[in-house]
C-alpha cells in the first residue's frame, strides 16, 4: 500500500503520564510535549488517539501537545469513532464534528470505526458506518479509513468480504496472545493477511504485562541480548510479522520513549530463535498471570461505583506472582487501601455488567473484583 508509513512505531495517546494519579483526564501536556518533539525529531509521524482515551483528554491533548505545534504535513494522525457514544446518524455526525474541534487537526490521515466486536458490528452496520465513513474520505476529511477489532476471525472475515473497501485493520497482537483462545492473535492477523490488508497493532506489550515479566522469563531475554529492555521483544516481535505497517505503544513518559526510539529508529526484525524464546516466555507469563487486563481503562468511565477495576487487577496479579504463604503481607496491602480510600472497593460491585459489556479482552470482571475483595478483604 502506498500510504505505509517508514517507521513502524506509533506513539499512542492513550496511557499518557499524569498530574493526577486518580484522575486520567488530568494529563501532563507539558511532559507530552516533549516526548511529541522527540518522536518527531527522531522521524517518527503516527500519532494515534480516540475519542474517549485518558478520561477523554487525549484528543484534546493531541492538539496542545501536537498539532498546535507542529506543521500538520510532518505528522499523522489517527482517531476512532467508538459505537458506544452516538445513538443516531446526528449524533454520531456532532461527535466526529468535536474530535475535529478538539484535535483541530482539519483532517484526519487515518479514521477507525473502533472495537468492532458482537452487537457492536450490528449498530455499525445499522448506521451504515462504512458508508459514512467513506463519505468522510471523499470529502476530504478523512484520508485513510479502516477498523479495529476485537473479535473472532470468522467474524473478522466476513467484515473484510462484505466491506472490501477498508484499507487497514487494527488488531490485538502480541506474542502473549498469539495462541490466547479468547483473543485468537494468530488466526486474526491470518485473516487480516489472507485479504491483503495491511495491520496496525494495539497492545504490543499487553498493556505493560510484557514489559514486567517474571525473572525466569527475563533471564531468557537477556541470554539472547542483555542490552535490550523487556519491552524491545514484544514492540519487536509485533513489528517483525510481514504486513506489519504500524505498532502502537502507549508510552507513559519520556524514559519508555527513549527506549523504543532506541532499537525501532534503525528497525531489524526478530530471528526465529528470537521469535521461539518469545513463545517460551509467553509460557512462563501464562503459567502465572491470575487476570488478563491490558489496562485499556474501558470498564472504569461507565461504573457506577468509581471502582478503579485494571489498578486492582495489577495489584491483585503482581501479589499472585508472590509466595504469599512465605511473605504473609506486601506492600499491595497498603497499596490496595491508599485507591480504596479515594475510589470504590471491589467488594462495592453491584454487578451491572457495565464493565463486561465494553471490555476488549471478554474477561468476567465481576468474578475477577470477588477474587481481588476476598483476596484485600474488602
Amino acid at each position: 500500500m502506498d500510504f505505509m508509513p517508514d517507521k513502524k512505531l506509533g506513539f499512542g495517546l492513550m496511557r499518557l503520564p499524569q498530574t493526577d494519579p486518580n484522575d486520567a483526564s488530568k494529563v501532563d501536556v507539558e511532559t507530552v510535549s516533549r516526548m511529541v518533539d522527540l518522536f518527531l525529531e527522531k522521524g517518527f509521524t503516527y500519532f494515534d488517539t480516540a475519542w474517549m482515551y485518558n478520561g477523554f483528554a487525549s484528543e484534546s491533548v493531541a492538539k496542545k501537545a501536537l498539532v498546535d505545534r507542529h506543521p500538520r504535513e510532518s505528522f499523522t494522525l489517527a482517531t476512532k469513532m467508538h459505537s458506544g457514544f452516538f445513538k443516531s446518524a446526528e449524533t454520531r455526525e456532532e461527535l466526529f464534528r468535536t474530535q475535529l474541534e478538539h484535535t483541530g487537526a482539519g483532517y484526519f490521515d487515518y479514521y477507525l470505526l473502533h472495537g468492532i466486536e458482537g452487537n457492536m458490528l450490528n449498530k455499525y452496520e445499522s448506521f451504515h458506518s462504512f458508508d459514512w465513513l467513506l463519505e468522510k474520505k471523499k470529502e476530504g476529511l478523512v484520508r485513510h479509513a479502516g477498523f479495529s477489532f476485537h473479535d473472532k476471525p470468522e467474524i473478522l472475515d466476513g467484515i473484510l468480504k462484505k466491506h472490501p473497501e477498508m484499507e487497514f485493520v487494527q488488531l490485538q497482537i502480541n506474542y502473549l496472545d498469539w495462541e490466547s483462545e479468547w483473543i485468537r492473535s494468530r488466526e486474526c492477523y491470518e485473516v487480516a493477511r489472507k485479504h491483503d490488508k495491511p495491520v496496525i497493532v494495539m497492545e504490543p506489550a499487553k498493556g505493560g504485562t510484557l514489559s514486567h515479566v517474571p525473572d525466569e522469563a527475563k533471564e531468557l531475554f537477556d541470554k539472547l541480548d542483555p542490552s535490550m529492555s523487556v519491552s524491545s521483544w514484544a514492540i519487536r516481535f509485533a513489528a517483525s510479522l510481514p504486513g506489519v505497517m504500524m505498532v502502537l505503544s502507549g508510552m507513559s513518559n519520556l524514559a519508555q520513549m527513549e527506549d523504543n526510539l532506541g532499537y525501532m529508529e534503525d528497525f531489524t526484525p526478530l530471528t526465529e530463535e528470537e521469535k521461539g524464546t518469545c513463545f517460551e516466555v509467553a509460557k512462563i507469563i501464562n503459567s502465572q498471570i491470575a487476570i488478563p487486563c491490558t489496562a485499556c481503562s474501558y470498564c472504569v468511565e461507565g461504573c457506577p461505583k468509581h471502582i478503579p477495576i485494571p489498578k486492582y487487577f495489577s495489584l491483585y496479579n503482581e501479589d499472585m506472582r508472590e509466595n504469599l504463604e512465605e511473605k504473609g503481607w506486601t506492600i499491595n496491602l497498603s497499596n490496595y487501601d491508599t485507591l480504596a480510600k479515594k475510589s470504590g472497593k471491589a467488594g462495592e460491585c453491584i454487578a451491572c455488567g457495565q464493565c463486561e459489556s465494553v471490555c476488549p479482552q471478554h474477561l468476567t470482571i465481576i468474578d475477577y473484583l470477588k477474587d481481588v475483595a476476598a483476596h484485600y478483604g474488602k
